[in-house]
């Protein structure tokens, strides 16, 4: 059952970026910004592949995956802005979200102040969660979006530059190709994977238990 959903989802993503493109692209990091277990670290490669065969650019590709990470950071910086600290706790658990992740983000913030919200787009597992902490204690909300939007344009185009390096030498090396026949069979096994450790991890220590 949880097998045939995490295969479900990772085929979700790629169909997703795969038929919109750059849609996809937000529409991917949005949710992944959004606090909801869609790793970045497999969506933007995979971006980048299809930069690689020529769908759009690397500069495009950074500037959707971030302008992703600022419409899921949004909601997320309001849950934190309205709800508090008390309703993530409350509720959080049915999206995966752990004490762990809270402590880890509200030490992080209040160890930088606002340049949290960039240093921590950078960080993987950080970058997730840091607007929650920013929406508690009510940061600036232009403040807020421009570190959230140039840290992960930084973030997006360091992944995506990966997957078109990686991308072009699928194309330019047979033994590579023969090997693992299909590049995005390959980016659905390890979006597969990625949840799959993400959803581990977190049941294991969840905000809310049943």
């Amino acid at each position: 059952m949880i097998e045939n959903l995490i295969a479900a989802l990772a085929s979700f993503v790629i169909a997703a970026i795969s038929s919109l493109g750059l849609l996809g692209v937000v529409l991917m990091m949005a949710i992944e910004s959004a606090c909801i277990p869609l790793p970045s670290e497999i969506i933007m490669p995979f971006a980048g592949y299809l930069v690689s065969q020529g769908h759009f650019n690397l500069v495009m590709a950074a500037t959707a995956g971030a302008l992703g990470c600022n419409l899921g950071s949004a909601l997320a910086y309001a849950v934190g802005q309205y709800g508090g600290r008390p309703f993530v706790e409350r509720w959080g658990g049915y999206l995966l979200i752990t004490r762990r992740d809270l402590d880890a983000a509200d030490r992080f913030f209040a160890r930088h102040g606002s340049l949290a919200v960039f240093i921590g787009r950078l960080l993987p597992v950080v970058r997730t969660f840091i607007a929650l902490p920013a929406g508690i204690v009510r940061m600036p909300l232009v403040k807020f979006h421009l570190y959230t939007f140039v840290g992960s344009w930084i973030w997006c185009f360091v992944l995506a530059y990966i997957g078109m390096k990686l991308g072009q030498a699928w194309e330019s090396n047979p033994t590579l190709r023969s090997i693992m026949h299909r590049f995005d069979a390959v980016i659905v096994v390890l979006v597969a994977i990625g949840i799959a450790f993400y959803v581990w991890r977190h049941l294991r220590h969840r905000v809310r238990r049943p």
